[in-house]
This record gives structure tokens, C-alpha cells and sequence, in this order.
């Protein structure tokens, strides 16, 4: 339940500029979650979420993006730790196991990582399916997955 809702109010910040905690629990709540002010600040803390000044001269949040691209965002990791459950793969193509319902947050959190080798991600309820630029490059892409799951 706390990926789901993490997922999808990063999902909200990134497509509606969200002033505040209240206008983010209505967010959340339109989209079936049922949330308590003290959980969306307990959910913007852990997301290291902050607030952005944006062109109308109005603060909205915002997620925190890593200026490091050698470094991956604590955030991420956890995500993908708490949410997946195995990775297999075939050709150039990498199948996540995920939770039920927590394929979203993690497949979010893949591609917030922006891996050169990987083109993309789609995701269902709890498997994402991560396709892989070139064949080359697969074994070492799954072993960086396994190695964010330990």
C-alpha cells in the first residue's frame, strides 16, 4: 500500500503543480487513497520531496533529483528494494517480479535511474518487463538490479 501511494503521489506532483499538503491529500484521495495529513507528511519526507518555484512566481513540490549520475538516489533503492521479488531474463529483455500492485513504483523508480542501457520500462500489477538497448549489455544490467534488491 505505501509503494502504490508513493508511486502515485510522485505521479501527482509530476503531472499537477501541488501547492500544498491538503491539495495533495485530495490528489491522493480522488485516486482511491484514503490519507491522513499526518501520512502525506510522513510519505514527502521519506520521498525527499521539495517545494520548486515554478514560471506563474508560485512554490509547488517537486521531487529531489540526484546531480550525481554515478550515484544512485537512496529513495530509488528503497523502492525497488521493498517492492521487488525476482528478476529473470531472456534475450534483451529483463522480467520484474514485483508485490502485487507495487510494479508501478518500482518500474518508476527504474526509470528515474536514466541507465543508458536501458530504453524503457512497462509495467502491470506486479511485473515489469525492462527492455535493454543491446544483448551485450544484459548481464550486467541484471546483476545492478539484483544487486538493489539485497
Amino acid at each position: 500500500m505505501k509503494v502504490g501511494r508513493q508511486s502515485k503521489l510522485l505521479e501527482i506532483i509530476d503531472k499537477y503543480p501541488i501547492e500544498t499538503q491538503e491539495d495533495l491529500g485530495i490528489k491522493l484521495k480522488e485516486s482511491g487513497f484514503n490519507v491522513t495529513q499526518a501520512t502525506i507528511s510522513r510519505d514527502i519526507k521519506e520521498l525527499r520531496l521539495i517545494k520548486v518555484l515554478n514560471a506563474q512566481g508560485k512554490y509547488h513540490y517537486a521531487s529531489f533529483k540526484e546531480n550525481s549520475s554515478s550515484s544512485t538516489n537512496e529513495r530509488i533503492v528503497n523502492v525497488f528494494r521493498e517492492s521487488v521479488i525476482g528478476v529473470e531474463y531472456s534475450g534483451n529483455m529483463i522480467v520484474i517480479k514485483t508485490l502485487s500492485g507495487a510494479a508501478m513504483a518500482a518500474s518508476a523508480a527504474i526509470d528515474s535511474l536514466a541507465w543508458s542501457e536501458v530504453v524503457g520500462c512497462v509495467s502491470g500489477d506486479d511485473t515489469i518487463f525492462v527492455l535493454v538497448r543491446n544483448i551485450e549489455n544484459i548481464e550486467l544490467v541484471v546483476a545492478k538490479f539484483r544487486k538493489m534488491m539485497r
